[in-house]
């Protein structure tokens, strides 16, 4: 199978919408959300930093890590792959665009005094071979929608996550909290860091949700779970609804969110037939 197929195929394979939002208290958007579609790759960063630096930030890290990964993942040699080695090479590259974006952010940040302290949160999705790769910074999460039911696939890198864990404070308590956006964990802050790094198998009807803190702390889970099980069949309503929800809340934050269905397997051929078309590829 050529590479060209193989794009066709997962673009075909994955519905997919993106849309970010300032909200209604912040003046400019530090979010920045980027996809590569034709290799399965989506990119959530939301900024932090003084003088509107946190968008410089965000949008470096959204760029490097997108067009890093698209320049090294080669669908044509990664298909000729086994199923074990294309995950491991997956895990592999986002890590190295990951601390590379890291590197470049934290650079930059020590050498412009209007980027000091500059960081981002970050999340990345790489969907190959009914696979996903996901890996995650900071407070910025991705939820799964599978049935009826949704799960948080991240863990937040934050203080109010830790004091949960310690049983310092009750879920009902974490909600009301005034401590939501003290993250444990950036993108550029230090020289380097290390994202937490999962592959997960994916299922038919499966939706995805990449989103910044804007919406996850203004919109209650169950709220979310709603809007995604009601409009997934229209996932650019279900973008415009799940932001509409943040604002009407308060939109105290800047508010992205990404979507990605799994609308049909995208499995990668193998087998002597699949070697064989291979050949002539």
């Amino acid at each position: 199978m050529s590479a060209g197929a193989r794009v066709m195929d997962l673009k075909q394979s994955l519905q997919t919408a993106s849309l970010t939002d300032p909200g209604r208290v912040r003046d400019h958007n530090e979010d920045c959300i980027e996809s590569r579609p034709e290799i399965g790759l989506y990119v959530l960063a939301d900024g932090m930093g003084g003088y509107n630096a946190g968008e410089v930030a965000s949008g470096m890290a959204t760029s490097l890590i997108s067009d890093g990964l698209q320049e090294v993942w080669e669908l044509r040699e990664v298909e000729r792959l086994g199923r074990d080695e294309a995950k491991a090479l997956s895990e592999k590259l986002i890590k190295e665009q990951v601390a590379r974006a890291n590197t470049a952010i934290f650079t930059t940040s020590q050498n412009n005094p209007e980027c000091a302290g500059m960081g981002t949160t970050l999340v990345v999705c790489h969907f190959f071979d009914n696979f996903l790769t996901a890996a995650h910074i900071g407070d910025s999460r991705l939820y799964r929608l599978r049935g009826e039911t949704m799960e948080q696939v991240t863990r937040d890198h934050s203080l109010l996550q830790e004091q949960l864990d310690s049983g310092l404070i009750t879920p009902d308590e974490a909600r009301l909290s005034q401590n939501k956006n003290l993250v444990t964990r950036a993108l550029g802050i230090d020289p380097t860091v290390e994202a937490e790094v999962h592959v997960y198998e994916t299922q038919p009807d499966d939706v995805y949700l990449l989103c910044s803190d804007g919406l996850s702390d203004m919109v209650e889970d169950d709220e979310i779970r709603l809007t995604l099980h009601t409009l997934k069949t229209n996932l650019n309503l279900t973008a415009q609804q799940l932001i509409q929800a943040a604002n009407d809340h308060g939109g105290r934050d800047n508010i992205s969110a990404m979507l990605i269905r799994v609308a049909e397997p995208y499995g990668v051929p193998r087998g002597w037939l699949a070697r064989l078309k291979a050949l002539f590829a």
